[in-house]
């Protein structure tokens, strides 16, 4: 998501006549785009916009920036623990980085006092703002944000008071926003929003029992040109039958599911308010493989959660199995502030979150490398994103369920949709061939 709003400022800053530079030390205007999910994520932040100090010496006129979760949760005290900071943008007020920079800059060539501007307020409709693309050549993949905002308040998660409530966008003006897409030449759009499949539930009504998130899936996979359609990140809570008969009959809803558990313990899960026990969650997964069998899901596990006990951490790790993930992105438990889970007494020792975060990957290495063998020997279809970043010379793409592949690089293959057979894996990665002579 921070991806998607970055690209929209920036589009917003070319429109308004400012050019992208390859360079810090070229540029009159410094934007960061910040998150608060973990701490580890501001403190970097903060460390990155403190290496400005050399580069604002040697020009006083450069505008700095800070924008996104941090700026809205922090607000004027980033402006008294990093004095080179001129602007604070929170993330409903994306749309008015240009006239503020404008603005800034204006009093700079008058001589005017060093001016700084905090704009974090609600804004009704901010969500329909995030509409604007920057496009590379042959560029095949586009986020389209539908909706923002979260009304979960897990009690971990700081985003409902950075983001706002839950906000969604108009259909038709999603449909709009992708069939612009395709007419520049993209192929696959994924659909953001916090929680994404609870997309419209306080805004529009069911239609003939389907969900409006499930009506936009629908509506979005019958723009001609888009061959696929993906989402993240659902909430298990909302995930129900029209959207499982979604992906399983529509041929552009890719078979891959991003499904956060956070906990394997019914204990810990109740104390996040994560609104599911361990059970139901594995009923939904058992639901997804007995409808779409060929499905890949992936998840989300927090360890070291206040007051996590060797039987709530190892029913974590038994849920890796049961679950049987094709991937999991697994975290060790960072307090947020004003965050109920932050005040809780009985916080567990970072060694002990450190040794568990490995005892989990290594238990999913396990399940992952099994897996991933049955795809060896098997033709899949992928779609070219590009140079991989470890080795330009090599292309690399996703197939339909998310598993990154590589193949040689071929300018002919960039942005399109490539049949290839998997030749060999390392478990997380797979190397591929194509397989159709008119790609010879």
């Amino acid at each position: 998501m921070n991806v998607r709003d970055s690209e929209q400022v920036a589009q917003q800053m070319v429109d308004g006549g400012y050019t992208v530079v390859a360079q810090e030390k070229q540029a009159d205007v410094i934007l960061y785009n910040t998150c608060s999910v973990r701490d580890m994520a501001e403190q970097r932040a903060i460390d990155r916009i403190s290496s400005l100090r050399g580069l604002k010496k040697k020009n006083p006129r450069l505008i700095v920036g800070v924008m996104g979760c941090m700026a809205q949760s922090r607000k004027d005290e980033l402006l008294e623990q990093l004095l080179d900071v001129d602007l604070v943008i929170g993330t409903q007020k994306f749309h008015e980085t240009v006239g503020h920079i404008e603005h800034l800059q204006r009093a700079r060539s008058s001589n005017l006092p060093q001016e700084k501007i905090v704009a974090v307020g609600e804004e009704s409709g901010s969500q329909n703002t995030i509409k604007d693309h920057v496009l590379t050549p042959k560029q095949s993949s586009a986020f389209v944000s539908i909706m923002q905002g979260c009304n979960m308040h897990c009690t971990y998660c700081i985003v409902p008071s950075t983001r706002g409530e839950e906000r969604s966008r108009p259909i038709a003006e999603i449909v709009t926003e992708v069939e612009n897409l395709a007419d520049r030449g993209i192929k696959e759009v994924t659909l953001l929003g916090q929680i994404v499949n609870l997309y419209g539930r306080h805004e529009f009504e069911k239609v003939d029992g389907q969900s409006p998130f499930v009506q936009l899936l629908r509506a979005v996979s019958s723009v001609p040109g888009i061959n696929r359609v993906r989402f993240t990140s659902p909430h298990p809570i909302g995930f129900r039958k029209d959207l499982i008969e979604a992906i399983r009959d529509v041929p552009q809803l890719c078979e891959h599911v991003h499904l956060p558990l956070q906990s394997g313990s019914n204990r810990i899960l109740n104390a996040m308010h994560r609104g599911y026990t361990a059970e139901k969650y594995l009923e939904l997964v058992n639901q997804l493989r007995s409808n779409i069998p060929q499905v890949a899901i992936s998840t989300d596990i927090i360890v070291g959660f206040p007051g996590e006990t060797k039987e709530d951490f190892a029913a974590s790790k038994a849920m890796i199995a049961a679950a049987d993930f094709d991937q999991a992105f697994i975290f060790r438990y960072s307090p947020r502030r004003d965050t109920p889970a932050a005040e809780m007494s009985d916080q567990i020792d970072e060694e002990i979150k450190m040794t568990r975060n490995q005892e989990l990957l290594a238990a999913l290495d396990e399940v992952v490398a099994r897996k991933s063998i049955k795809l060896v020997g098997t033709e899949q279809e992928i779609l070219v994103e590009g140079e991989s970043k470890n080795n330009l010379r090599r292309f690399q793409g996703r197939t339909r369920g998310n598993h990154l592949v590589m193949v040689e690089a071929n300018e002919r293959w960039r942005g399109e949709l490539l049949p290839v057979r998997i030749t060999e894996t390392t478990g997380f990665t797979y190397y591929a061939v194509p397989v159709l002579a008119e790609f010879d």
